[in-house]
Order: structure tokens, then sequence, then C-alpha cells
């Protein structure tokens, strides 16, 4: 996620985020075809 200001509800004032990096999960061809079976 990229940083953004933002807002401290407690007290109002705005401070900045940070950018922060998350995992990602993207699926394999294998698991697709063993969840895909009908």
């Amino acid at each position: 996620y990229k940083g953004y200001k933002g807002r401290n509800p407690k007290t109002g004032e705005q401070i900045e985020v940070r950018p922060k990096k998350l995992p990602f999960f993207k699926a394999g061809k294998d698991l697709k075809q063993r969840v895909d079976i009908k």
C-alpha cells in the first residue's frame, strides 16, 4: 500500500501513514486445477 495522510480519531491530529508491504497470494495452475474438479 502507498503512504497517505490519515487522522488520529482520538485527537483529530493529522498524521502521515507510511507505505507498507503486505504479502500477496496468487494460486498456481496445480491448485486451480485441484479446486476446479467437478
